[in-house]
Order: C-alpha cells, then sequence, then structure tokens
C-alpha cells in the first residue's frame, strides 16, 4: 500500500463557523490539517470549547465545514457515510433499553438489510469480541455503564466499519472502570487494526491510547502541536508507572498551557485533577 492510500481521513484548511454574518458568530474551527493514516489511533485534546467534538462531528457528516477541504477514504464525509465507512460510539451509550443486548447490536445490520442468520452471527462474534457473550439476551437497564459502553462499541462495529469515531465515550465512568475500559479499547483496537479518532479531556488517557496526540487551542480551536506517542505497545497497568509516560503527560500538558496562554483571553486553564494525571 502507497503513502498516499494509506491516507483514509485528509483535512486540509478546514474552518467552521457558526452563524456567519451575524452577531452570534462564532469561528469554532479555524485552518485544521491533519492526515490520519490507515490504523492510527488519533486523541483529540484541549480545553472546553476548542473544537475538538465539532471536528468530530465533521468527520461524522453531522455538520459541514464552512470552508476547506475534508475527505474520509478519498471522498466528502457524506459519501462515507452512506458508504458505512465509519461507526461512531458517543459519551451516551444510547441503547435502547426495550432491547436486548443482542438486538442493540443488530440493529444497525436491520437498518442497512442484512439477513437474520448474519445478523445473529455478526452479534455473536462482537459480544464475543467485547467479552459480553454471558450478556447477549440481557437488557441496557441490567447492565454497567462500563457494559452499556462496551455493547456501544460492538454495535458501532458490527457493520465492520474502517474507522472509529469515539467522542468523549469514557467521560462518565469512575476512574476505575475508565481505567479497564481504555485497555479494553485497546485491545480491541490491536485486534482489529481499525482506524480510530478518540476525543478525550484527559492527558493521562491520550497518551496511554494513542499513537499521536493532537493539540487544540481554545476558539477558535486549531492544532497547535501533533506530539508522536512512542511509548511500546502492547500497554497495560504499568505503562501509567513508566518514567517515559508521565514525562510525557507533563510535556502534553505543557503544550495545553502553552495554547491556551496564547489563546483567546479568559480561556479556562486546563484542568489537572490528580486522579486523571
Amino acid at each position: 500500500m502507497s503513502a498516499e492510500q494509506s491516507v483514509v481521513i485528509a483535512a486540509q484548511g478546514v474552518n467552521k463557523i457558526f452563524n456567519p454574518g451575524t452577531d452570534e458568530e462564532v469561528i469554532a474551527l479555524q485552518d485544521i490539517n491533519l492526515n490520519v493514516d490507515s490504523g492510527e489511533f488519533i486523541s483529540l485534546v484541549g480545553p472546553s470549547g476548542c473544537g475538538k467534538s465539532t471536528l468530530m462531528r465533521l468527520l461524522a457528516d453531522l455538520l459541514q465545514p464552512s470552508s476547506g477541504d475534508l475527505l474520509i477514504n478519498g471522498k466528502s464525509p457524506r459519501a462515507a457515510r452512506l458508504d458505512r465507512d465509519y461507526g461512531m460510539v458517543f459519551q451516551a451509550a444510547t441503547l435502547y433499553d426495550w432491547r436486548s443486548v443482542t438486538k442493540n447490536v443488530q440493529l444497525p445490520l436491520e437498518v442497512m438489510g442484512y439477513a437474520k442468520d448474519v445478523r445473529q452471527k455478526r452479534a455473536r462474534e462482537m459480544l464475543e469480541m467485547v467479552e459480553l457473550s454471558a450478556f447477549a439476551e440481557h437488557y441496557p437497564w441490567q447492565l454497567s455503564g462500563g457494559m452499556q459502553q462496551r455493547v456501544s462499541i460492538a454495535r458501532a462495529l458490527a457493520f465492520d466499519p474502517s474507522i472509529l469515531l469515539m467522542d468523549e465515550p469514557f467521560g462518565a465512568l469512575d476512574e476505575f472502570t475508565r481505567e479497564r475500559m481504555n485497555m479494553e479499547l485497546l485491545r480491541i483496537w490491536e485486534q482489529t487494526g481499525k482506524t480510530i479518532i478518540f476525543v478525550t479531556h484527559s492527558i493521562s488517557e491520550a497518551i496511554f491510547l494513542s499513537n499521536r496526540i493532537v493539540v487544540m487551542s481554545p476558539r477558535p480551536g486549531r492544532i497547535t502541536k501533533i506530539v508522536n506517542n512512542d511509548l511500546p505497545y502492547p500497554r497495560d497497568f504499568k505503562t501509567r508507572g513508566d518514567p517515559a509516560y508521565h514525562n510525557m503527560v507533563a510535556e502534553v500538558r505543557e503544550l495545553l498551557r502553552d495554547a491556551i496562554g496564547s489563546g483567546s483571553p479568559g480561556a479556562a486553564r486546563v484542568p489537572s485533577p490528580p486522579h486523571q494525571e
């Protein structure tokens, strides 16, 4: 595969302006340039309101750029959505309480018209991958928050997209469950080889998971630095005790502080709660 063919997400000069030409105009994203290669794990970090989720929604065709070029697998986000090139996982699991776990995982396959036996087989495979086979006939309200998010990931992967978009999927979980979900996600990523774009407020989470960390400035959101992460895979709980890991946490935190210091007046400081860092 050539270098050109390996690029699955290409953003060049992307801008997003809400309410343009009015008193309520907001420049959410400014001059975003980013290439993502097949199989990469990329995290977007930055202060609240910097446009991380806006960029994710542009990729998912939930919003459209005001200007610039944005391609997914060489096509527009709309074409990529229609071709089912990506699955998406939100902060809330957004499962249907009246459908069993299996039926929730099967839902996108039902919408796409897959035969019943194919849906059942694929759901079994996905639930096995997220280690929830024993809960196939349970309902979402019978599961913990972490288990619900694993069902959400299984559903997003059910139709075998090449890209997984994840918008703060573990933000509402307690610290212990969040760390376990980080481990689960790395296992799934290494098993499937999917390209993952991951939004998080946690510097430590971004560094634990990612090949590269995209550091963004306060609004208008710009990419101020892309940090290569050379920590070896596989990563586990021992990784968080590695001096190289802590050095990288400090490096990214300093980059964020610099970005905020040069950003818009009154921007919030980077939160550094001890349990996250």
